[in-house]
């Protein structure tokens, strides 16, 4: 069972003035992970207080993975991309790169998302777009993977082993 965060990062949401509709896209498309979520957080597009929240769930083991959504883009106030490789050990361009190439055939503007993944601790840290639409797009890419990237950064897969080749 997974222990997934969701951290929505919207000053609007943050003050009430907008509902928060991508939280519940990411919630309605998990069904295929065995999951439980356990934290669940609105944040205004503050560095700081973006960067100490995943720090605070990332730290405490009780997240395995924490998706983020929202502050992707290039408007000024987006700044979860920053918060979230200040705080990370490794970083893992290959799921963003993965939601950026597999989106933008669908979504030309795709390519202007700049999340960011990384790991902190045993913990996967996933910025997802802020619009419920990008948000269900980008999940279609990832959700296969991350069964298996928690395997690894937990150490239950230790070795991994070449397809079998055919002579």
């Amino acid at each position: 069972m997974l222990n997934i965060g969701i951290i929505t990062v919207s000053d609007k949401g943050w003050q009430g003035q907008r509902q928060d509709k991508s939280s519940q896209v990411i919630k309605d498309n998990l069904s295929s992970l065995d999951h439980h979520i356990v934290k669940y957080e609105i944040v205004p597009d503050e560095v700081g207080v973006i960067a100490g929240k995943l720090i605070e769930w990332a730290d405490k083991g009780s997240v395995d993975i924490i998706l983020t959504t929202g502050g992707t883009g290039l408007a000024q106030r987006d700044v979860t991309p920053e918060a979230t490789l200040s705080v990370v050990d490794k970083v893992v361009p290959g799921i963003t790169e993965a939601m950026r190439a597999e989106t933008f055939k669908v979504t030309p503007s795709a390519i202007l998302s700049r999340a960011a993944a990384g790991v902190r601790g045993k913990c996967l840290i996933i910025n997802l777009p802020g619009s419920p639409k990008a948000v269900r797009e980008c999940l279609e890419v990832i959700i296969p993977v991350i069964p298996h990237a928690i395997e690894i950064i937990k150490g239950e897969v230790t070795e991994h082993k070449a397809p079998d080749s055919e002579a």
